[in-house]
């Protein structure tokens, strides 16, 4: 009889119980806009094509026209796990039951910086000139999720001088980072936002147009881009794509050959484990840049200032103790 009880409690907490995630036959990797979908596919086929063999199932690559389309299919689950900028992984996290489990590694081991591009043949030649002479700029800029293409320099280029980019030039126009590179090199913009990675690899595609781009800033050092899946994904298949990173590059028979893969999709050799943890200096940046902005918007009364400044500190000290919780 006891036996029986039993029986009939575990077969009703199995019925309650919800379904536990189930290694999947295939998953979809979220490849974000920094250039065209043909170029992209081009680069990352073989790391895909790789980790399909490793992991035992098949890798079909996820693109979309911005970064918006890759955090979207995240959310309603077309997307697995996805490269990122940090920028648009911070929306992955926030908005899409994301997680960072990876981090990319360059050859120095170093991050990458975002800039500021005009053409060689430009009478733009110095930072100081964007500053002084916004009227006279066609300005390139990020895709709104994009880190270098957008955040930081938003930032540290237009928040600390106190810019408003929609108003401080002659015209601006978003796009990703290879339209706005070719738009400089074409003179169809006076100065974008860049980073060295793009310049990387438009050093190896295109070595002849390479010295025709001047840089005009270059940003403090961003942290290298995360990978992030979805934290509802089997654990049996974290596990395989875990050690697949993990291993990619750095060991084996074939390390030589995927290094040489990564280093034709930017400036990588490897990846290493991270967290959430790595997205604290991005979020810095964006709730200093509401600080500047708020602290400056003559709409808002005394009292409306007041409350949105104490909120930002707030969240900037919660930010701090993450910090200083993760040393």
């Amino acid at each position: 009889m006891l036996r029986k009880l039993i029986s009939s409690i575990t077969l009703a907490a199995a019925l309650v119980a919800p379904a536990a995630a189930e290694m999947p036959k295939e998953i979809n990797f979220g490849i974000i806009s920094t250039d065209s979908s043909a170029a992209l596919r081009q680069r990352w086929q073989p790391v895909l094509d790789d980790m399909a063999k490793r992991v035992g199932v098949k890798v079909n690559a996820f693109f979309a026209p911005d970064y918006a389309g890759v955090i979207e299919g995240m959310r309603f689950k077309k997307v697995d796990l996805a490269w990122f900028g940090n920028k648009s992984a911070i929306e992955a996290v926030d908005r899409a039951n994301g997680e960072v489990f990876m981090q990319v590694v360059a050859p120095d081991g170093a991050g990458y910086n975002s800039l500021l591009i005009t053409h060689r043949d430009s009478n733009i030649k110095t930072f100081d000139d964007v500053l002084k002479h916004g009227k006279d700029i066609n300005f390139g800029i990020g895709d709104p999720n994009s880190t270098s293409g957008f955040a930081v320099p938003s930032y540290y280029v237009f928040a600390l001088n106190h810019i408003d980019p929609k108003t401080h030039f002659k015209t601006m126009r978003s796009a990703n980072h290879e339209t706005n590179l070719m738009a400089v090199l074409n003179k169809q913009l006076d100065v974008a936002t860049n980073n060295t990675e793009q310049m990387y690899v438009l050093k190896k595609r295109m070595p002849e147009r390479y010295d025709e781009i001047r840089i005009l800033w270059t940003s403090p050092l961003i942290p290298s881009d995360p990978l992030v899946w979805r934290k509802d994904l089997d654990a049996e298949l974290k596990a395989k794509l875990r050690d697949f990173f993990a291993a990619y590059g750095s060991s084996g028979a074939e390390a030589e050959r995927e290094k040489q893969t990564l280093l034709g999709i930017q400036k990588w050799i490897g990846f290493k484990p991270s967290s959430n943890a790595q997205l604290v200096p991005i979020r810095q940046i964006d709730l200093f840049r509401a600080k500047l902005k708020a602290e400056s918007d003559t709409t808002m009364s005394a009292v409306e200032r007041e409350a949105k400044l104490a909120d930002i500190n707030k969240k900037l000290a919660d930010l701090n103790h993450q910090l200083a919780s993760a040393k």
